[in-house]
């Protein structure tokens, strides 16, 4: 069965991208239109990563980052932005994030963080 990859973005194009890509890669993707979107599923822990858009307006909410941040302690999270200044960075840390990507991103780049920040997180 393959490890799955929650993507969150809002942009729908980003998603789909995104989603090809996982899934060229051997994993099932599982796209979300928004944080607050994925936070209202079930999600796993096993094996899963979750790429996360830091752009989300949804990000602004404290609770939202919160249970995000919450998420990250369970699953690996990899965060995206078109952005790369030290109030990006330091969301990405404040949510837990194991890497932080600029977008555009190098599909390999990502590929190779996915695969890294999953390593310690194998199915049980």
């Amino acid at each position: 069965m393959p490890r799955a990859i929650y993507i969150v973005d809002t942009d729908a194009s980003v998603r789909e991208g995104l989603s090809r890509l996982a899934e060229s890669a051997g994993f099932e993707a599982r796209p979300f239109p928004s944080a607050e979107a994925f936070l209202r599923k079930a999600y796993s822990a096993n094996g899963a990563c979750a790429v996360v858009d830091l752009s989300d307006a949804g990000l602004l909410k404290p609770a939202i980052r919160a249970r995000l941040a919450v998420v990250a302690t369970m699953l690996p999270v990899v965060a995206l932005s078109v952005r790369d200044d030290p109030q990006t960075q330091n969301m990405a840390r404040e949510l837990g994030a194991q890497a932080c990507f600029r977008k555009p991103v190098d599909a390999a780049a990502l590929l190779d963080a996915i695969t890294w920040v999953m390593r310690d997180n194998k199915p049980r």
